[in-house]
C-alpha cells in the first residue's frame, strides 16, 4: 500500500471514529436530559406574584380571570367575583406540575395528542402588562385501564394525566387538569343567599288566586295559613319544604344585561321570606328556561338594637347573654352585608332550588272531602253490596 493511500485511510478512520463518538455522546446527552426532565418542574421557576390574570382559550371560547386590586373577577361575567378557592388551587397545581415523561413527537404527531392550535386548550398566566409570564398548551388526556396506561387515549378507562406543550417541550404530566375549561360559569364565586329559620313566607303569583301567606311563631312551630277561606285546611305533609326554604339554594350562572320581558321578570312570581333573626328576602322568579329559572334577590334587615334582660337574671348571666346577643347581631350584620352585594345581579338557578317558591295555594291544602268520605250516621250499618236485595227476615232466626 502506498503511503499516500495509507494516510487517506487513517484520516477516514479518525473521522469515522470521531463521528461515531460524537453520535454516542449526543445520544448519551439526550438520554441524560430526558432522565433529568422526568420528575422535573414543567413550568420551571417563576414569580407567582407577577401573575395578574389567568386566561384559558379553546377555539372561540375564552375566559379571563383578572386581579382587580385585592379582588379577582371574571371578565366575561361583567367582573363578577371569581371563585378564589378554585383559582388558587388551580394556580398552585400549575406551579407544582411535574413531568411524568417527556414525549418525543414531531409536528406530524401533534394532532394525535390534540396539541394543534385549533384543538389544544391554551392556558396563559399573564402579568400586569397583559403579556404571558408562562404559557402552556393542554392536549389529550391520558387514561389508565386494566393496570396500564393508554398513551393516546384510544381505549376506555379514567383520565390519569394529560399531554402538554411548553415551548418546544412536549410531556405527559400526572394530572388530567380537568378543570382547565374556558367556561366563565366555572370560575365565578357560587356563594348565594342562605335563608335560616324562616318564620313568614308570602308568595305572590301574577294570578292572585294562587297567592298565599304562611307564618309560624318559631322554627319548630307548625305553619299557619293566613286568611283561610271556608273549607281550606293546610296539609302538613305538603309543607316540609318551607322549613328549609332557600336554605341551600345555588345558582349555575350570572345573566348579563337581562331582558326582563324575555326572562319573564316583568311579571314574576314574587316571594318574601322573613327569618327569626330579622332578615327579609325579596325574591323574583321569572319564566322557566330549560331546567333553570332567572332569579333576582334583594335582602334587608331589621335587628333589635338591645336585648331585654330576664326578670331574675344574675349579673353573670346578664353579661354572658348580652355578649351572645352582640355576637349574634354582629353575625347577622355581616351576613346582611354579604348578601346585599348579590342584589345587583340576575342569576340562573336550578329547578330544584326554585320549585318551592312556585307552589300555588291549592297545592298546600288538604284534598276536599267527598260525600263518600263522610262518616256513616251513628248506628247505621253500611252494606258492602248496595245492589243486593234486603231480606225481610233474619238470615239466622233465633231458635228460641
Amino acid at each position: 500500500m502506498k503511503p499516500k493511500q495509507f494516510l487517506l485511510l487513517l484520516v477516514a478512520a479518525l473521522v469515522l471514529g470521531g463521528g461515531g463518538l460524537w453520535v454516542l455522546r449526543q445520544r448519551s446527552a439526550t438520554f441524560d436530559r430526558s432522565r433529568g426532565a422526568m420528575g422535573g418542574s414543567l413550568l420551571g421557576t417563576f414569580d407567582g406574584s407577577q401573575v395578574a390574570a389567568l386566561r384559558i382559550r379553546q377555539g372561540s371560547n375564552t375566559v379571563n380571570v383578572v386581579r382587580e386590586g385585592d379582588q379577582w373577577v371574571v371578565r366575561e361575567r361583567g367582573n363578577y367575583p371569581a371563585n378564589v378557592a378554585d383559582l388558587g388551587a388551580f394556580l398552585q397545581k400549575l406551579d407544582g406540575l411535574k413531568i411524568a415523561r417527556p414525549v418525543n413527537v414531531g409536528a406530524s404527531r401533534l394532532p394525535l395528542l390534540d396539541l394543534t392550535a385549533d384543538a389544544a386548550t391554551v392556558v396563559d398566566l399573564l402579568g400586569s402588562d397583559g403579556q404571558p409570564v408562562k404559557s402552556l398548551r393542554l392536549g389529550r388526556q391520558s387514561t389508565k385501564a386494566g393496570g396500564g396506561a393508554d398513551d393516546f387515549m384510544m381505549g376506555g378507562g379514567f383520565p390519569d394525566g394529560r399531554y402538554v406543550q411548553v415551548g418546544e417541550l412536549v410531556a405527559l404530566v400526572g394530572d388530567p387538569l380537568s378543570n382547565a375549561r374556558p367556561n366563565p360559569a366555572d370560575w365565578i364565586a357560587k356563594e348565594f343567599i342562605k335563608v335560616e329559620q324562616p318564620v313568614r313566607v308570602q308568595i305572590r303569583h301574577p294570578e292572585s288566586a294562587h297567592s298565599f301567606t304562611l307564618s309560624r311563631t318559631n322554627e319548630f312551630a307548625d305553619w299557619v295559613l293566613a286568611d283561610p277561606a271556608d273549607g281550606e285546611a293546610l296539609d302538613k305533609n305538603k309543607l316540609w319544604s318551607f322549613s328549609s326554604l332557600m336554605g341551600s339554594a345555588s345558582f349555575t350562572d350570572v345573566l348579563l344585561e337581562p331582558d326582563l320581558a324575555a326572562l319573564g321578570l316583568d311579571a314574576p312570581v314574587e316571594a318574601q321570606i322573613t327569618t327569626a333573626g330579622g332578615l327579609v328576602y325579596d325574591i323574583k322568579v321569572g319564566a322557566q328556561d330549560g331546567d333553570g329559572y332567572p332569579v333576582q334577590v334583594s335582602v334587608t334587615g331589621d335587628f333589635e338594637s338591645e336585648r331585654t334582660p330576664g326578670a331574675e337574671e344574675s349579673a353573670e348571666d346578664k353579661e354572658r347573654l348580652d355578649q351572645e346577643f352582640k355576637d349574634k347581631r354582629a353575625g347577622l350584620q355581616k351576613k346582611l352585608k354579604a348578601e346585599q352585594a348579590l342584589g345587583k345581579w340576575t342569576y340562573r338557578l336550578s329547578q330544584w332550588s326554585v320549585e318551592p317558591l312556585l307552589k300555588k295555594r291549592s297545592e298546600l291544602l288538604e284534598a276536599p272531602k267527598s260525600d263518600a268520605d263522610a262518616p256513616a250516621p251513628s248506628g247505621a250499618i253500611s252494606d258492602p253490596d248496595d245492589d243486593a236485595p234486603l231480606l225481610p227476615f233474619p238470615l239466622f232466626p233465633d231458635p228460641n
